[in-house]
């Protein structure tokens, strides 16, 4: 049967066979086959094959499709892969504050409109110089701040103006923000032990639970699809993690929220498995040995007919081989079964189930920060670098490539790198200078 009796929709599914650049050939071949090559289900197919999220559903129609979506994003990643000074990026530093540098966010977002021209990367720092600064802001954003004396307060982000204030009456503050069904909402944890949920950005409180006693609260994380916290301390060794239902939380009611105790105690770190609905995996101690522990578990809400309660399901949990883990240790997660670990100089890979899957030691120096998204990772170390992996696949087990540093400058200024932050188009790192204060340095993605 030839190409010409083939209905459009016979292409279409032909198509679908094809990778991009099979499907760029094709559509040079005539008009049907250009049209056939350029429907939208077969990019968009592509697009979330390739990408978790693609921020196309706010766009105004017209200014952008699905295949300019792809080729826009994934030129934009051939570029941070092969990281060539100009060629492939521009770097520059940042400088202002008079102080440490001691918290960095984005305040653009993360995922960008590819080709509708809005490639903007705003970024939001605090200093103890006991100023917060925004830099390269193009659109109103907030920054949300917290003193030493647990006062929280929201800043806009252009004008640095103040727009509201709430005091926890608390030493020192964890915060964590998310949005449910586009409200947005900003929990604080305390050293009290007492968790905050405020309305952004006018700071009303919505609820306030004590989720400790005589507990400080230093580690508090929101699950990726929004519905779980969990809270917990490092401080305390017989402290075990504890994971609240964020819908009790927002809408409170009388009884107390929903919540379970993750049964494991010397908690260490915590981090979420990001493609997975709602599993965490908890780095402990053994209460006889000093061995290392990670436990993994998947969260559930069981209701019945009178109330709710929390399930949390244990699915793995692995001993860390040697005594090389009595350091501090990062931990981030990837997918729904592989964790990284920085320790010292080391990134190491494993499975939730034990098995080491890759091991790196490209620093000569302590990493202090790893950044994971679903392209890439980005480890900042004293050593004055960041050093860029992309992630790869092979027979369903992820794997990393080591590409390319970015290098911070000379040792004679400063004394290294102390955290790095990712968006799609932009890695900002914060240098911490020899004379006690920071800067940033940024690099910026030609698109």
């Amino acid at each position: 049967m030839g190409s010409e009796l083939l209905t459009l929709d016979g292409l279409v599914h032909v198509f679908s066979y094809l990778e991009a650049p099979d499907l760029l050939r094709a559509a040079r071949v005539n008009q049907a086959w250009n049209e056939a090559a350029s429907t939208t289900s077969l990019w968009r197919r592509m697009c979330l094959d390739r990408w978790t999220f693609c921020n196309i559903s706010n766009l105004t129609p017209g200014m952008q499709t699905w295949k300019q979506y792809y080729l826009h994003r994934s030129k934009l990643e051939h570029e941070m892969a092969s990281g060539r000074p100009s060629a492939d990026y521009i770097c520059r530093s940042m400088r202002g504050h008079k102080g440490k540098i001691v918290g960095m966010a984005y305040l653009s977002d993360n995922e960008h409109v590819f080709g509708a021209g809005k490639l903007r990367s705003v970024v939001c720092t605090a200093s103890t110089d006991g100023t917060i600064r925004a830099w390269q802001v193009q659109e109103y954003k907030l920054a949300i701040s917290a003193d030493a004396r647990g006062t929280i307060k929201v800043w806009h982000g252009e004008t640095g103006e103040e727009l509201a204030a709430f005091s926890t009456s608390s030493s020192s503050s964890s915060l964590v923000t998310y949005s449910v069904n586009n409200k947005p909402f900003l929990t604080v944890a305390t050293a009290g032990g007492v968790i905050y949920t405020l309305e952004v950005p006018n700071l009303n409180q919505v609820s306030c639970i004590t989720a400790f006693q005589n507990s400080s609260i230093d580690l508090l994380l929101c699950s990726p699809d929004k519905q779980w916290l969990v809270a917990g301390s490092t401080e305390n060794a017989n402290t075990s993690p504890k994971v609240f239902y964020t819908d009790c939380l927002i809408n409170p009611a009388d009884e107390p929220p929903v919540s379970s105790s993750l049964p494991v105690n010397n908690c260490a770190v915590v981090c979420w498995l990001p493609k997975a609905p709602a599993r965490i995996a908890v780095m402990h101690q053994d209460r006889i040995s000093v061995q290392r522990n990670i436990t993994v578990f998947d969260l559930a809400v069981k209701k019945s007919k009178y109330k709710m309660e929390v399930i949390a399901q244990q699915v793995a949990s692995f001993t860390l081989p040697g005594s090389t883990w009595t350091t501090a240790v990062l931990m981030e997660g990837h997918g729904t079964e592989t964790v990284l670990l920085g320790c010292g100089s080391n990134l190491t890979l494993y499975s939730i189930f034990g098995t080491q899957l890759e091991a790196f030691q490209h620093h000569n120096n302590t990493i202090t920060s790893i950044w994971v998204d679903s392209f890439r990772v980005v480890t900042s170390s004293l050593d004055l670098s960041l050093r860029v992996y992309t992630w790869k696949k092979a027979n369903k087990i992820s794997s990393l490539t080591s590409r390319y540093y970015l290098l911070g400058g000379t040792h004679r200024w400063s004394r290294g790198f102390t955290d790095v932050a990712c968006d799609n188009i932009s890695i900002v790192g914060v240098v911490a200078e020899s004379d006690e204060t920071s800067i940033l340095r940024a690099y910026s993605f030609n698109l």
